[in-house]
């Protein structure tokens, strides 16, 4: 059907998941068929002269096609015959004479008690409910078997099905050659695929007696929906299927949002299957490469609905509109940074308690909103300046383009359970969000709040070590040389240069952090995410949003930043631009970046924001969840 899915000249399909149950029917009883079918090869083997026909009695009773439907025959036989029918159909009735009759009688305590009980509202609704009940015929009123069935026509299928709450699970097109109504497709799990009776390229010949031969799809599901009770289909089997391999078992993670009723493209939209990004979807059938059926993991109905294929959404993305990327985030130069501090007058004088490595910016990223002046102790990651973004680099940008983005068009990511053992690492914290947004005082509270198992990188730099600086506690000085070196093998997650000197974050100091048992946490831009994500580190992504433009405003009007402007530390408040351009860039981070987050938190409230991540990180630590099937073959 992929030419249909296109809009290729194809006529539409239509659902005719009318609600329906199919209806076996037993035309004979017979105790015991199976038994004497077993037995009847022994019985006729004296009066079987030729040896081939011996041989055709012996397979023709020992099929076991044969065997399961005489077994299944039984089954249905011994229910009927067992069903519970009604002791009494008349139980209120009866109720009402007793009580005329026990009135005249000497009024015995037992005889008061079972008069009160049988005037009691709820004795007598229940007793009303029962011969409700009872007297409803539960079984389906079948018409009879149509009796101008063509002879020559033993092809034909006739088949009854009921309605019932339960969709049928199967659409219907028009043949655009012969205008001949074809079954396009069966739903997995629905109750037609359950059935087995209806199969795709079946020809529907009459509904209900009536000819569809010059009715459209829309027209034969008007005639459906107008019936009631039992449904004739009078149909052609199509070519004869060989029975389908079972396929793997495969859940994907939903990267986008998708309302199979604005889809212009979906030859139904009835069958079509709605989620929004992030869901797990369990994939039933890829036997159509536009149009999968999948349906919502741990969702108890199993019928399938229909979505676009993998291959069919990343093509019609791709051609409806461009990647957006985030020029303000996206560099290739840059010629310097500023180094921050809070109390030392010299940029070089740097500290891991007090001094955070930014490049320079007119408003610092983030602040501490409950002493009202920013903290940076905890600030190991490298950011652009809005002034002189020019020369932060990342690991690969010096070897990919930047058409490496534009390339990815997020659709679906094939994900498996997985949950953390005891004694194996933990994943790799990643914190994500626009400057101002408070990631650097989130980092802060989880290392106070248990320094043991929480943990940052430590940079490196080629310059020089000062007297009270110790390395590998405030830094890894190595050499320029070296660091240039590193450079060249992709070694770095991001770097940048100020007077001359490089500084950096390294893959080897996550690796550090993480062979210590402890959980490292990073904050980088978001367009590194996609190379982060690896087996090896299994990043657990947080992107941390701002509040609406009223609560910025209310929550960080007195909060005092650090500024590296003009290479002088100084104090100032954020402004209007500075809350503009941090919704401006969260909103293109979650268009662009969106399907990589795996929680957001909105930081309206730090001491809330903190307390939700807390519970996030705690929940990836001890319990199951879906990570990307690559992450496993480590």
């Amino acid at each position: 059907m992929p030419a249909l899915a296109t809009g290729a000249g194809h006529e539409p399909e239509g659902d005719v998941s009318q609600c329906f149950q199919s209806v076996i029917f037993s035309s004979t009883h017979v105790c015991g068929l199976y038994e004497l079918l077993a037995a009847l090869p022994s019985q006729l083997q004296p009066h079987v002269k030729c040896s081939e026909d011996n041989t055709f009695l012996q397979d023709m009773f020992g099929e076991r096609s044969l065997h399961s439907l005489v077994k299944i025959h039984e089954r249905l036989q011994h229910y009927e015959e067992s069903k519970p029918v009604p002791i009494l159909e008349r139980a209120a009735a009866l109720a009402c004479e007793v009580s005329d009759e026990l009135e005249g009688k000497s009024a015995s305590g037992d005889i008061k008690e079972l008069l009160k009980l049988l005037a009691k509202p709820h004795v007598k609704s229940l007793l009303s409910v029962h011969d409700t009940v009872a007297q409803k015929k539960y079984d389906p009123d079948l018409p009879p078997l149509p009796e101008d069935i063509d002879d020559n026509e033993d092809s034909v299928k006739i088949i009854r099905l009921v309605k019932n709450k339960e969709p049928l699970g199967a659409t219907i097109r028009r043949d655009e050659h012969t205008g001949a109504t074809i079954v396009a497709r069966i739903m997995r799990g629905g109750a037609a695929d359950r059935s087995g009776l209806i199969h795709v390229g079946d020809e529907l010949k009459e509904v209900n007696g009536i000819p569809v031969d010059d009715k459209k799809p829309e027209e034969i599901i008007r005639i459906l929906a107008q019936s009631q009770g039992a449904i004739t289909f009078k149909v052609v089997p199509g070519a004869k299927e060989e029975v389908p391999i079972k396929e793997p078992q495969m859940f994907v993670k939903s990267l986008f949002d998708y309302d199979p009723k604005e889809d212009k493209a979906i030859p139904c939209k009835e069958a079509g299957l709605a989620f929004k990004k992030g869901s797990i979807l369990q994939i039933m059938s890829q036997d159509d490469a536009t149009w999968w059926q999948a349906k919502h993991e741990g969702d108890t109905n199993p019928r399938a609905g229909l979505i676009p294929s993998k291959q069919f959404q990343e093509r019609r993305l791709a051609l409806q509109h461009p990647v957006m990327t985030l020029p303000s985030l996206r560099s290739s130069t840059r010629r310097s940074f500023t180094v921050t501090t809070q109390q030392r007058g010299t940029p070089d004088c740097v500290s891991l308690d007090d001094v955070a490595i930014d490049f320079a910016e007119e408003t610092e990223e983030d602040a501490d909103y409950s002493s009202r002046f920013h903290i940076a102790g905890f600030r190991r990651s490298f950011r652009l300046s809005r002034r002189d973004r020019k020369t932060n680099k990342s690991m690969y940008e010096s070897k990919k383009s930047e058409m490496y983005d534009m390339a990815d068009v997020p659709t679906y990511e094939e994900v498996v359970p997985y949950r953390r053992q005891n004694g194996s690492k933990y994943r790799l914290v990643v914190l994500v969000g626009p400057t101002g947004v408070g990631l650097s005082e989130l980092k802060k509270k989880l290392l106070i709040s248990d320094p043991q198992h929480f943990s940052v990188t430590i940079p490196h730099t080629s310059r020089a070590k000062k007297n009270q600086e110790t390395d590998g506690v405030d830094y890894h000085f190595i050499s320029k040389q070296l660091f240039e070196t590193d450079i060249h093998n992709s070694k770095f997650i991001e770097y940048g240069e100020y007077k001359g000197n490089y500084y950096g974050t390294s893959l080897d100091s996550v690796r550090s952090v993480l062979s210590k048992k402890k959980v490292c946490l990073l904050d980088v831009q978001p367009h590194l995410l996609k190379h982060l994500r690896t087996a090896e580190f299994k990043p657990f992504v947080v992107f941390v949003k701002p509040p609406t433009l009223e609560k910025l405003r209310e929550t960080r009007k007195n909060t005092k930043i650090i500024s590296g402007k003009d290479d002088k530390d100084t104090s100032k408040t954020f402004t209007e631009e500075d809350f503009q351009e941090m919704l401006s860039t969260a909103q293109t981070m979650e268009t662009q970046y969106g399907h990589l987050f795996e929680k957001v938190i909105v930081n309206d409230d730090l001491s809330v924001a903190f307390s939700e991540l807390q519970l996030a990180l705690k929940k990836v630590e001890t319990e199951t969840h879906w990570i990307p099937v690559n992450w496993t073959h480590s």
